[in-house]
C-alpha cells in the first residue's frame, strides 16, 4: 500500500471520527457531560477534555508544535481538574467538569482543525519518521502505541493511528455508552 493511500484513507478517518464528537457535542449540555453517575464512573467531560487535550499535547513530539492549551484557555473553560488525566487514576479524574461548554467546543474545534489541516499538508513520505526511538522511555514503554511499534520506534503513522485515531475512537466508544447514562442515545450503529 503507498504512503499517498495511507495518508488518504487517514485522512478521511479522521474527518470522520471528528464529526462524531462535533455531533456528541452538538446534541449535550452542559448537564450532560457534567453529570456525575457515581464513583468510579467518570463524566463525559471526561472523555471529552482528555482525548482533545492528548491530541493538543501529542503535537509537540509529532510536529515540534506547542500546544494550544495554555492558562488562557483554562481560564475560559474553566476546567475543575487542569489536567488530562493520562497518569492519574479514576478516582482522581471522577471529578472532572468543564465550566463553559461553549469556549470548551471552541478549544476542542481549534485542536480537531489543526489536525486536519495538519494532515492536509503532510507529505506521505513523513508517515515513516521515527518520532519516538526504541529503547522507549517508562512512560512509553507501558503504552498500546509501543505494542504497534516496529523495530524503529514510533513512527509519525503509528503515532497518529494510536494516539489521535484509534484513541479517540475509544473515547468516542465510551462516550457514546455514557449518553445512555444521561437518557441520550448512541449515534452510530
Amino acid at each position: 500500500m503507498s504512503d499517498a493511500l495511507i495518508l488518504d484513507s487517514l485522512q478521511r478517518r479522521m474527518k470522520a471520527m471528528h464529526s462524531l464528537y462535533h455531533q456528541a457535542v452538538d446534541t449535550m449540555d452542559l448537564s450532560h457531560v457534567n453529570h456525575f453517575e457515581r464513583e468510579g464512573v467518570l463524566p463525559i467531560a471526561f472523555c471529552l477534555f482528555h482525548i482533545t487535550n492528548m491530541i493538543d499535547a501529542s503535537f509537540m513530539l509529532m510536529t515540534g508544535t506547542p500546544p494550544i492549551w495554555n492558562d488562557e484557555w483554562q481560564a475560559r473553560v474553566g476546567m475543575t481538574i487542569n489536567d488530562h488525566g493520562k497518569h492519574k487514576t479514576v478516582d482522581e479524574m471522577v471529578y472532572q467538569r468543564i465550566g463553559d461548554y461553549d469556549a470548551f467546543q471552541e478549544y476542542m474545534r481549534a485542536v480537531f482543525t489543526r489536525t486536519e489541516d495538519w494532515l492536509e499538508q503532510l507529505d506521505p513520505a513523513e508517515l515513516a519518521r521515527v518520532v519516538i526511538p526504541r529503547p522507549f522511555p517508562p512512560q512509553i514503554a507501558s503504552t498500546y502505541s509501543a505494542r504497534v511499534a516496529g523495530e524503529q520506534g514510533i513512527t509519525l503513522l503509528d503515532a497518529t493511528e494510536c494516539w489521535i485515531y484509534q484513541h479517540g475512537l475509544r473515547h468516542m466508544g465510551e462516550i457514546e455508552l455514557a449518553r445512555g447514562l444521561v437518557g441520550l442515545g448512541g449515534m452510530t450503529s
